[in-house]
């Protein structure tokens, strides 16, 4: 967990190829969702891009329907799964929420089991590890402007000034060095939606993290600043 461009996703994939994980990316699965153009005339999914292309939050009980569905079956096949991203509210991680400001992103939120009962259903509780990961908001704006990731095997790129570009014929192509494949900026990476962004992470999401730690569950802090490498190396005293 962490505040945008803290390097969730970046980690979650370091570590799923390390420990044979399943990255379960929430944000791009979401994001998938919402701009396959074969949902364009579903009214709750085109309800839900509109939130997530300004920046907010989807609807919680919409969020917690499909990260429910989708980590059970991969529980019920005996696959680990490394979220980037989820929970993203208190809703989403308990299935209720104490704060009537949660209560108006939902439509008639009712009583339900979060995913964390999932979690705890079929893992335990004590196999449950939740990193904070930190950087400040002026690193977070920056990381989320500057990133490309590619449409093939999601590689991000943040520092265009070290990317060589392939140069067919007269034309500069910027091709992912890893598989080739064409990169694109994200519709909610601008400035002003990522602000927007961490306006919604400090109010909705940084109380579960309280919640999470009264309720006895293993919540590690860690600095996002430093290289990825030095970050996975940290999470992994606490895995192995």
């Amino acid at each position: 967990m962490g505040p945008p461009g803290s390097g969730k996703g970046t980690q979650a994939k370091l570590l799923a190829d390390r420990l044979g994980l399943i990255h379960f990316d929430t944000g791009r699965y979401i994001e998938q969702v919402v701009h396959n153009k074969a949902n364009q005339k579903d009214k709750i999914i085109q309800e839900q891009k509109k939130l997530f292309d300004s920046g907010k939050l989807c609807s919680p009980d919409w969020v917690l329907k499909i990260t429910k569905e989708r980590t059970t079956q991969l529980a019920k096949v005996g696959l680990g799964i490394i979220f980037s991203g989820s929970p993203r509210t208190f809703y989403e991680a308990f299935g209720y929420s104490k704060d009537e400001s949660e209560l108006k992103h939902g439509l008639n939120l009712k009583k339900q089991k979060g995913l964390m009962d999932v979690l705890e259903k079929y893992y335990g509780k004590k196999n449950i590890f939740i990193f904070n990961i930190e950087v400040s908001e002026k690193e977070s704006i920056k990381r989320n402007s500057a990133r490309l990731i590619c449409s093939i095997c999601g590689t991000q790129i943040l520092d265009l000034g070290k990317l060589k570009l392939l140069k067919p014929g007269n034309a500069e192509i910027l091709k992912c060095p890893f598989c080739a494949g064409n990169f694109y900026r994200r519709s909610l990476d601008n400035p002003e939606t990522i602000k927007i962004r961490l306006k919604e992470y400090k109010e909705r999401t940084q109380q579960i993290l309280l919640e999470f730690k009264k309720r006895g569950y293993k919540v590690i802090t860690i600095n996002g600043k430093p290289l990825p490498e030095k970050i996975t190396k940290s999470m992994m005293k606490w895995l192995i």
